[in-house]
């Protein structure tokens, strides 16, 4: 049995409290929104200034932070291909365990590949939102606000994104956001989006 196949004696437990009465109590539906961009672009600054406008009007929500990740869950992985994808595997699905409760998740994460992403929308299905934060690899060497770029030029750090390890731009975006200039701009523009997508019918 390889690592992620499912044993036959595992069956789905359907809950009593369902999505839609939670959402019903929310106020809004749940949702994943899906921040994918260079090291530097601005995912995880976007996603947490987003998610306090969405806090400060009543929105039940959750950041999924690339660095934060790595601290517990996938903790034993590495940054090889291989890894980067059971990464996104692992975070694809925890994320719907949260939708599942009705609340919007905002992930931030490199996700290079596209058929990761790609995978993880297969998994959310219609939930899924992917966001492309999109800056140049010049900006974002120029801020190299962890100096990662710089450790990277330097042969530090192998399979870095946008040095030695490919990018690849989503090519159908839910959204595109230009975070080459100021991030204010970009914030309303997700905050929108996300509150458009998640209205709830019922109210």
């Amino acid at each position: 049995m390889s690592d992620h196949e499912k044993s036959s004696n595992v069956v789905w437990h359907n809950a009593t409290v369902t999505r839609e009465r939670r959402e019903t109590m929310n106020e809004h539906r749940g949702g994943l929104f899906w921040f994918t961009g260079l090291s530097g672009a601005g995912k995880s600054t976007l996603a947490h200034s987003v998610e306090e406008s969405l806090h400060q009007q009543g929105y039940r929500t959750f950041v999924l932070d690339g660095d934060n990740v790595r601290h517990g869950l996938c903790a034993d992985l590495s940054f090889s291909d291989d890894d980067r994808k059971e990464n996104i595997r692992r975070v694809g699905h925890m994320s719907m365990l949260y939708v599942e409760a009705g609340i919007i998740v905002l992930t931030a994460f490199i996700s290079p590949f596209r058929a990761d992403r790609d995978n993880v929308r297969k998994i959310a299905g219609s939930d899924f939102h992917e966001i492309y934060c999109k800056a140049s690899l010049e900006t974002c060497e120029d801020r190299d606000v962890k100096g990662l770029y710089k450790r990277a030029r330097a042969g530090e750090i192998p399979d870095f994104t946008g040095i030695s390890s490919p990018y690849e731009e989503p090519e159908y975006a839910d959204l595109t956001v230009d975070t080459e200039s100021h991030l204010g701009d970009c914030r309303q523009e997700v905050f929108d989006y996300i509150t458009k997508s998640t209205r709830n019918s019922d109210h």
